[in-house]
């Protein structure tokens, strides 16, 4: 089953959609951050009813820089070719912001994992981004 949820929201607020190539590595962390962040959230949510703070550290612990950047790092060989260049353009980017509770690598490699989530997002591929969340999740051996 192919989900779009991009298009979808395109179509419903008469967006036209435009050409991803066109989008600076930046562009697509932030939107790459907030989908990983909707799939944990998903996940976490749909394994029944928790009182919402212990789902907010929960998923905190997984959405945060040093687990993303473990995350990507892990399953480096298994992101396809097109994929690795997203990464490293969004890992050599130049973000305006410094990390807060990160170090500076894991920052980087952080928005380059961003970047090529935002990528598959807009490019429609959801089966995609959950195939690699649920891969890092294995790799990583996190507790959900």
């Amino acid at each position: 089953m192919e989900i779009d949820i991009n298009s979808y929201l395109n179509e419903k607020f008469n967006i036209e959609q435009k050409d991803i190539r066109t989008y600076s590595p930046l562009t697509l962390a932030y939107i790459g951050d907030s989908i990983f962040d909707l799939v944990i959230r998903s996940i976490l949510v749909n394994k029944g009813n928790t009182p919402v703070n212990k789902l907010h550290q929960r998923a905190s612990q997984i959405v945060k820089a040093p687990t993303q950047a473990a995350m990507v790092l892990a399953m480096m060989d298994e992101l396809t070719e097109e994929e690795k260049e997203w990464y490293r353009r969004g890992r050599n980017s130049k973000p305006h912001t410094k990390a807060k509770n990160a170090s500076t690598m894991d920052y980087l490699e952080a928005t380059g994992f961003e970047a090529v989530m935002g990528y598959l997002y807009l490019k429609g591929d959801m089966e995609r981004i959950c195939s690699l969340v649920n891969r890092g999740i294995s790799l990583l051996q996190l507790d959900l």
